[in-house]
């Protein structure tokens, strides 16, 4: 193998690199959206439901049935 066919081989596999971890960026980069908007819908979820239990403790308390 010539000088000049490693020198070639070497720069095909480093521009393969180079797209893969172009390839690999762009997906990170969406994923980090997912990620945020699931964090996003948990957060107000968890408002909700903070509110929803906080309702429930205001709310008229339980009791026995009459037929008890």
């Amino acid at each position: 193998m010539s000088e000049d066919d490693r020198i070639t081989r070497l720069e095909e596999m480093m521009a393969h690199q180079a797209k893969t971890i172009e390839e690999l960026s762009d997906q990170l980069a969406e994923q980090w959206k997912v990620v945020e908007q699931t964090r996003a819908k948990l957060d107000r979820l968890t408002e909700r439901f903070l509110s929803l239990e906080e309702q429930t403790r205001e709310a008229t308390p339980v009791t026995r049935p009459p037929h008890y």
